[in-house]
């Protein structure tokens, strides 16, 4: 296997990222044994699991002679965000292509992607866009990008929406390699690790690495939005991609993808009932704040599978916080 360190490289995050037991939690369900990895705190633009991609994905830009990057995502993409961050920390131009209408007021992300100083343009498709597949809107916005003013030609550089390519994921791959560290050095081993799935790629990237070190992890992935039409392939195909990038044969199949899409409620980016519940019930008990989009519908479906008695008492569950804080104050009416 090729080794991360013969890729390109820039080390924006603060790593490792906290490994943290969440007691209270744990004896509210009745086990099992819950922690929590803290994406969330690895710095660059208010932390997020955007990040490790991003280590990748700027080295990359950077080597290829890129002056701008241009990447693509919702008003309050925490992709988006991290990459403005990152690239304004190298010296390169950030330009963000936003799918919906511009809204009066720029919250949340939006508002730090401002802070920031992106050239920020919108793709409005008058409430059409809720309606795309990740798939759809991807193509959209990439055709999109190549007919817009100063975006075409030499020292341009193009990350997908998410991240979502074998170079970035490298990033996960590397979580996965640190977080069977951190466990074996504190004398245990993780059974599950739940994350949330938007585009997939984190999940890819850790069951990735699990399997490229032999461990018997089980990743669970919470779907988010249902943005793909054929999710579990997607991702196989993308843990796939990521183990030829290292010289491996991986052989993952849909089948083998543990994905639970039970817990989307109306569509991407709208917060669930459960979604809420859980966002408050995390706060109340660990002082732990989750996001309505990603890790607040993650956390009500981890809740849900406990109480079902998917995980037995005596597991270790790792929840991957990925991060989006920012987002909690575009959102402030679910709270009140």
């Amino acid at each position: 296997m090729k080794s991360l360190d013969e890729f390109p490289r820039i080390r924006f995050a603060h790593l490792p990222s906290a490994l943290e037991e969440l007691p209270c939690l744990s004896e509210l369900l009745g086990g099992p044994r819950i922690l929590v990895k803290r994406d969330d705190q690895i710095g660059l633009g208010i932390g997020g699991n955007k990040t490790r991609k991003l280590e990748f994905l700027i080295a990359d830009a950077l080597a290829k002679g890129a002056k701008k990057v241009v990447t693509f995502g919702g008003p309050q993409s925490n992709h988006v965000r991290q990459t403005a961050s990152a690239a304004r920390k190298v010296g390169l131009e950030p330009v963000i292509i936003i799918l919906g209408e511009e809204p009066e007021r720029f919250q949340g992300n939006l508002l730090l992607d401002k802070l920031y100083g992106a050239d920020i343009r919108f793709l409005n498709l008058g409430g059409g866009e809720a309606r795309l597949t990740l798939e759809q809107a991807r193509k959209l916005l990439h055709a999109a990008a190549r007919v817009m003013p100063g975006l075409r030609g030499r020292g341009v550089y193009i990350i997908p929406v998410g991240g979502h390519s074998p170079i970035g994921i490298l990033g996960y791959v590397n979580a996965a390699f640190e977080l069977h560290k951190q466990a074996q050095e504190r004398g245990f081993n993780v059974d599950y690790v739940v994350v949330a799935a938007g585009t997939g790629g984190t999940m890819a990237g850790l069951m990735a690495g699990f399997r490229l070190l032999g461990a018997k992890t089980k990743v669970i992935g919470i779907d988010v939005g249902k943005l793909w039409k054929a999710f579990p392939k997607s991702i196989a195909k993308m843990a796939n991609e990521v183990g030829k990038l290292l010289g491996e044969d991986l052989r993952f199949t849909p089948e083998e993808v543990c994905l639970y899409e039970d817990y989307v409620g109306e569509a991407y980016a709208v917060p669930t009932p459960e979604c809420i519940e859980a966002i408050k019930l995390l706060a109340r008990n660990e002082g732990l704040i989750l996001d309505p989009v990603y890790t607040g519908k993650a956390m009500a479906g981890l809740l849900d599978l406990a109480r079902k008695g998917v995980f037995n008492k005596e597991d270790t569950v790792v929840f991957f916080h990925t991060g989006g804080t920012p987002g909690i104050y575009a959102y402030e009416e679910y709270f009140q």
